[in-house]
């Protein structure tokens, strides 16, 4: 299926690995340009090297999504290197599972406050795009209660929410606004690796209860993240994708 992405412009923050890389692959193979960011300046380079190659244009940055200010800077830079913006993709996430000050504290900063941000400095872009799109990756933490319960699923619930409301409040401008909660997601370098080595009981019991018997992919969810960023859903605004595997039993 031609997903209608080709000459697109996506813009995605946390794109050098796990799912966030996924994505930006994603969207290169369906012949859109790319940008992202990531904190690792190597990470950056050599990714944007890659995706180069694949004859698409791609910009990186190493920037924390948490300064407010240097999200917005990249966002317009970003604009002014691919001549205009198609998709937002607000991928980042800092994992900060737990329930003391500092937990709260950064999981309010970045995964919450990047998106708002990172959305205020696209929307003036999308705007003028004939398919404009925006993804918020939540988690199936904030669709149920599990061990993340806390500062980590309590602001993956605030990022359904925060959809939900921007679906409405920008469905006059066109923009189409969906939310994506993976389940328990594996890959080189990511919490569920480091889980498996570091705390193998929590790995175990988790795999367990996962129906598939497996964890899912970042190109598993990748895939989903893509799909409703293209023209092809236009029709789709508003909506929760849990891509899981069938792990949470909410209806």
């Amino acid at each position: 299926m031609d997903l209608g992405l080709k000459g697109k412009k996506a813009v995605v923050t946390g794109g050098s690995k796990g799912i966030g890389r996924a994505i930006v692959e994603g969207f290169a193979a369906e012949g859109a340009d790319v940008s992202f960011c990531a904190r690792n300046a190597g990470d950056v380079a050599s990714a944007v090297t890659a995706l180069k190659a694949k004859g698409i244009k791609a910009f990186g940055k190493a920037l924390d999504v948490a300064d407010g200010p240097a999200l917005k800077e990249w966002i317009a830079a970003t604009a002014g290197e691919l001549g205009g913006l198609d998709a937002l993709v607000c991928n980042v996430s800092a994992l900060a599972v737990g329930d003391s000050p500092e937990t709260w504290e950064k999981s309010f900063r970045t995964d919450m406050m990047h998106t708002v941000n990172a959305v205020a400095a696209a929307v003036p872009f999308l705007e003028k795009s004939s398919s404009p799109s925006i993804a918020l990756i939540s988690s199936v933490s904030g669709f149920e209660v599990d061990f993340a319960a806390g500062s980590y699923g309590a602001m993956k619930a605030a990022l359904i929410h925060y959809a939900k409301g921007l679906s409405r409040q920008l469905v006059a401008k066109g923009i189409r606004v969906n939310c994506v909660s993976p389940g328990n997601t594996y890959f080189d370098g990511g919490i569920w690796q480091n889980i498996e080595k570091n705390v193998p009981d929590l790995f175990a019991s988790t795999l367990k209860v996962n129906p598939t018997g497996k964890f899912g992919t970042a190109e598993e969810v990748a895939n989903g993240v893509v799909f409703l960023a293209s023209p092809m859903a236009s029709r789709i605004s508003g909506t929760n994708l849990v891509i899981d595997g069938a792990l949470t039993v909410a209806v």
